[in-house]
This record gives structure tokens, C-alpha cells and sequence, in this order.
């Protein structure tokens, strides 16, 4: 499998790929759009019967119908045929040189690269001429017979580089020989155009002979000169892409110059060959001046492929999938229980339209403004222009309708429950049910905002009530169905967060109860500690003050008693005098010494020292005067 035209096969990333964002845009631009001009609760009902699913295969038709009709383009082949052709034309063999040499690049890129192209552009001016290649280095090489398969032609240059021939050096004379070996038919026409910088290091007078030699066999050589006669230095790269200068075998730098004087004689030396140096238009002159003008033979080619094309497959393919897109409709059949369904829901939605439509009779043209208003999402303005119109003309059911629509969403939810209170007490029973279902949503809103739970309470058991009042009106109504479960569980969890809360102020009450009880048993045992704290302060002090009596007794006993003591140790002294007196006296009448004393007069001498003991009592323990300093207690 190969496409002729591969480069058209890009589209196919970008194309699908902006188609599918295209499409993807666009729905939800659609979906936005329905919503500003029809209730969002109103629009599953509107659009019974539309599958999403088929619009989303309307897309993938196209998509791939677009992907099918570029692969066709790039037209898919797949095998081919050999088939002789005959055609008029001239034999060309085109000669490039491939030496070392040609990597000069005092024409960008490189000399080599230009000659490539220059042959590219041959290709293109000889479309009915064969063209033959050889490379040349060292030695020569046929790399493409002559050939009118242009691919064939155009991939042997392109393959060429400065290692297609192995030997090194310019043999221009091999060159010349060898593409005389491409020719076969004698009485074709031969060209031979020499792509070279004409460095030839062989032998000069070699390569002369040998153009004088292709010359009496009919050949004509045009040369063409690639580089220019200041030359350049020639670099190299190795595998690891680091550069360096060829140098020859002294180790100086080779510099390669063009020789255009020898591909001047190169070229005379054939009859009717010339000499040119590439340019921007020399492959164009030299078609025109040198080769369109030789004569042209019938020649036949058996080695042209002709591809089998296979871009009627994919073209098939695209054109029925578009058929298929365009017949396949976007809504299904419907049953007759889903149209009553959908007549309810158009019904339902009709007390908008009816106000939109039969109002701007009654009110000279005003509701036009306010449905302006309403849909540029300017509810408050919109609401206003409504409030007036209900001023002008009061107990139009349809008025109520549409201002507490635009109350609602001006999140006004209070204005929006008057507003639909008014409603349900239509004559129509479609707008009770729309008023009903409008209100249970207006007060389900009005006890979102609400913080007391015990009015968010009351305000969600009337929307219940509410919706259930719809679902009487209309047991097949699905909205109120979910927005009453919806309700009622958030209602269940209202009512558990009471309980929950209830219990919670309950366990606070009691545990304030317990801690009041606390509070006062701790305030009496304080009471009764202070009051026994006073008691013994009482009792300190009178302690206290015994113990100052009875120190100044014990003084005034000191005092008694030092005077007795006194009085008593005179006493002493002078019995004491007296027994020495006595002891003398004894001794000298020889009497014997005093005895011991007796338990009687031990005991008043005990008695006697009392007072002593009673004035080393210890004093009362008191606070330090400093309290400052730490009191130490060792």
C-alpha cells in the first residue's frame, strides 16, 4: 500500500480534530440557549423523543466521512503493473561527482548537495527524456540505468553521499567511459551532463582523450561547474560529530578550487557541448539551449510501473456514510404514553408562552420589555416591569406566573411565594400545576434561608404539601416527584438534627444542673471551713493571751522568787557560816562531821528551783517579719 500524494494525509490531524471540537462547541452552545429561553425542569419534556445518542452519531458520520474523502485524495494504490510504454524523448545520463572535494561549501550547503538538486531539476524539464545516473569518485559507478520512472531516478540521488564510492579522488575520465556503457540503442541521441568541480587528480590530458573518444561515438558532454575559483577548505565529520580539516599527505590543509578551464575543454571537445556554472537558472538554460533541441527517437520501456488505484474505497465509503447522516433521523419513533408525556410537559410550559404572547395586546406592548429583561438575566429589572403590569391589570393569573418566575430568580423567594400563591388559584388547572410545583420550589428556597429550624421546618412541610397538590393534578409529573423525595429527605435529616439538639440542650441542662449542685455543696464546705478557720483564730488568740498572763505571772513569780533566793541564799551563807563554825568548833571539842541531807530538805530545795524551769518556757511559733527572705527551716 503507498499514496501518491502522501504530504495530504497531514490533514488528518487536523481536519477530524477541529471538526470534533466544532461539533463539541456547538451542542453546548445549543444546550445554553435552550435553557435561557425554556425552564431547565421543562426542557427533558420538550425534548422527548430527541436521542442524544444519534446527534452524537450525526457527528461521527461526518468526521469519519471527512477522513475518508482525505485519505481518497491522497489517492491509496496498491500493487502495479510493468508495462511497455513508447514515447519520444532523448537519452540523458546524468554524472555526479562524489569526491571529497564536492563537501566544500563555498556554495551552501555543500557543493555536493547542490548538484544533487540540480539533477532533481533535470528531472523535472526531461518529462518524456530517459535519464540514466552515474557516481564518481576514484572510480565510477552506473548507480540508475536509463529509465523513464522518474521515483526510480529521483531515490538514486537522493541516496547519494561522499561514501558511495569507496576510492577516493576525481576520475573524470572513468566517469566519461562509464557512462558510455549506458547507452545500448545506436541511434538514439546521447547526452551526458557532467555535474562536477572539475578537480581531477588523476590525469588531465586522460580525461581529453577520453571525451575526444564518447565524441566520435556521438555524445555529447555538458559541463556544469559546482563551486566557485576561490574554493574553500574541506571538513569532515566523524561518527562521533566532531569536525576537522581534510588534510593530504604532508599534513597540510587541502583547499579544493573549481576548475573551469578543464570543463571547458571537456566540453568543446564534443560537438555541440558547452560549459556552465550552476546558478539560479542554469539547469533551465541548459535544457532549453543544449537538449530540447537534439532530435528525439521512439524508445520502449519495460521497466514503468503502473500502480492499481484504490481511492474508490474510501471516496465509496464517505459518500454512504454522508447518506446515512442525512437520512437518519435524530428522534425516535415514540410511543403514545411518551406524547402524553410531552403534551403534558408543552401544556405545562404554555402558561409562560400564553403570558408572552396574549399580554402585550392587554398592556400596550410593556411584557415585551420585561421579557427582554428576563432573558438578558435582568430579573430585578424584569420583576419590576412585571409588579407594574399586575398594578395596571390585578388578578391575571398569568401575570403572577411570570413575575414570580423573575422574583425567583432574582432570588426573592418571599415576592416569588406571593406571587405563585396567586396562581394556583386559577381557572386553568396546566397553570395550577405550574403554579403548585413554582411554589413548593419558592418556599423550599425561603427555608434554605431561613436559620431557625423550627420555621425552615414549616417552610419545607408546605412545599411538600405543594408537591403533592402537583402530583394530584398530575400523577405523571417527574419532576415533582424527585423534588418531593428530594424534600422530604431533607426534611427527615431536619428533624433528626431537632431530636439530636434537643438531646444535646437536654445533657447541658443537667450537666449545668449538676454543676450548680457542685457550686453551692463547694460554697457551704467554704462557709464551714471559714467559719472554723475563725474559730481558731479565736482560739489563737486566746491562747495567745493566757500565754501573756501567764508570762507576766511567771515574771512577777521570777521576781518573788529571785528575792526569796536571796533571802535564802543569806540564809545558806550563814548556815553555811555556822557549820564551819559548828565543824570547828566540833573539831576542836572533837565532835563528828555534819551527815547527809534528808529526802525533806531535798525537796524543798526542788521546790525551790520550780521558778527556774517556769521561765524557760518556748514561745508561740510566729510569721517572719520579712517575708521577702526565704525562712529556712534547719
Amino acid at each position: 500500500m503507498r499514496f501518491e500524494h502522501p504530504q495530504i494525509l497531514w490533514l488528518l490531524l487536523v481536519l477530524p480534530t477541529a471538526l470534533a471540537l466544532f461539533f463539541w462547541r456547538a451542542m453546548h452552545l445549543r444546550q445554553k440557549m435552550l435553557v435561557q429561553f425554556i425552564e431547565a425542569r421543562l426542557l427533558s419534556q420538550l425534548t422527548i423523543g430527541i436521542s442524544p445518542t444519534r446527534q452524537k452519531m450525526h457527528y461521527a458520520f461526518l468526521i469519519l466521512a471527512v477522513a475518508l474523502l482525505i485519505i481518497a485524495l491522497a489517492r491509496p494504490q496498491h500493487g502495479f503493473d510493468l508495462q511497455e510504454v513508447e514515447q519520444r524523448g532523448l537519452d540523458i545520463v546524468v554524472a555526479i561527482d562524489t569526491s571529497k572535494s564536492m563537501l566544500a561549501e563555498d556554495i551552501a550547503p555543500n557543493r555536493l548537495a547542490r548538484a544533487k538538486l540540480a539533477a532533481l531539476e533535470l528531472m523535472q524539464d526531461a518529462k518524456t527524456d530517459r535519464l540514466g545516473l552515474v557516481a564518481f569518485a576514484g572510480d565510477a559507478f552506473l548507480e540508475c540505468p536509463l529509465t523513464i520512472d522518474n521515483t526510480a531516478f529521483e531515490q538514486s540521488v537522493q541516496a547519494l553521499d561522499v561514501n558511495t564510492i569507496p576510492q577516493g579522488g576525481t576520475a573524470l575520465a572513468v566517469a566519461i567511459n562509464t557512462a558510455l556503457t549506458a547507452f545500448k540503442e545506436k541511434d538514439h541521441y546521447k547526452a551526458l551532463v557532467l555535474l562536477t568541480d572539475g578537480e581531477d587528480n588523476v590525469n588531465e590530458a586522460d580525461v581529453l582523450a577520453a571525451a575526444r573518444n564518447a565524441a566520435k561515438q556521438g555524445l555529447r558532454i555538458f559541463t556544469v561547474g559546482i563551486g566557485t575559483p576561490a574554493g574553500d577548505l574541506l571538513r569532515v565529520t566523524d561518527a562521533n560529530g566532531n569536525g576537522d580539516y581534510i588534510r593530504d599527505a604532508n599534513g597540510d590543509v587541502v583547499k579544493s578550487h573549481l576548475n573551469e578551464e578543464l570543463l571547458q575543454q571537456i566540453a568543446r571537445a564534443t560537438e555541440g557541448g558547452f560549459y556552465l556554472p550552476l546558478r539560479a537558472n542554469t539547469i533551465d538554460a541548459l535544457y532549453e539551449t543544449g537538449l530540447a533541441p537534439l532530435p528525439k527517437t521512439e524508445a520502449k520501456e519495460k521497466l514503468v510501473r503502473r500502480f492499481h488505484e484504490q481511492f474508490q474505497w474510501p471516496l465509496a465509503a464517505a459518500i454512504l456514510l454522508l447518506l446515512t447522516e442525512m437520512l437518519l433521523p435524530e428522534r425516535k419513533r415514540a410511543a403514545k404514553s411518551a406524547g402524553m408525556v410531552l403534551k403534558t410537559g408543552a401544556v405545562r410550559a404554555a402558561a409562560v408562552v400564553i403570558a408572552l404572547c396574549v399580554l402585550p395586546g392587554v398592556t400596550f406592548g410593556s411584557t415585551s420589555s420585561a421579557l427582554r429583561e428576563f432573558n438578558a438575566g435582568q430579573y430585578d429589572k424584569a420583576l419590576d416591569d412585571y409588579q407594574k403590569l399586575l398594578q395596571k391589570k390585578t388578578g391575571d393569573p398569568r401575570l403572577d406566573f411570570d413575575a414570580g418566575a423573575a422574583a425567583y430568580r432574582d432570588q426573592k423567594f418571599g415576592d416569588a411565594t406571593t406571587n405563585f400563591n396567586a396562581v394556583i388559584s386559577a381557572p386553568d388547572l396546566k397553570l395550577q400545576e405550574s403554579g403548585y410545583y413554582n411554589l413548593g420550589n419558592a418556599l423550599y428556597r425561603l427555608g434554605e434561608q431561613n436559620q431557625d429550624l423550627d420555621g425552615k421546618k414549616q417552610s419545607w412541610e408546605n412545599a411538600l404539601t405543594n408537591y403533592s397538590n402537583t402530583l394530584k393534578l398530575n400523577p405523571q409529573d417527574e419532576d415533582a416527584k424527585f423534588n418531593y423525595d428530594f424534600v422530604k429527605k431533607k426534611l427527615d435529616e431536619l428533624k433528626k438534627q431537632q431530636q439530636q439538639q434537643q438531646k444535646n440542650n437536654q445533657q447541658q441542662n443537667q450537666q449545668s444542673r449538676q454543676q450548680q449542685a457542685q457550686n453551692s455543696q463547694s460554697q457551704q464546705k467554704q462557709q464551714s471551713q471559714n467559719s472554723g478557720s475563725q474559730q481558731n483564730q479565736s482560739q489563737r488568740q486566746t491562747q495567745q493571751n493566757s500565754q501573756q498572763n501567764q508570762s507576766q505571772q511567771n515574771s512577777q513569780e521570777q521576781q518573788n522568787q529571785q528575792a526569796q533566793n536571796q533571802s535564802d541564799q543569806q540564809k545558806q551563807e550563814q548556815q553555811q557560816a555556822q557549820q564551819k563554825s559548828g565543824e570547828q568548833n566540833d573539831q576542836e571539842s572533837g565532835a563528828k562531821p555534819a551527815q547527809a541531807m534528808t529526802p525533806q530538805e531535798a525537796k524543798q530545795l526542788l521546790d525551790a528551783q520550780k521558778g527556774d524551769e517556769q521561765f524557760l518556757s518556748l514561745k508561740p511559733k510566729e510569721k517572719p517579719e520579712n517575708q521577702n527572705q526565704p525562712v529556712k527551716d534547719w
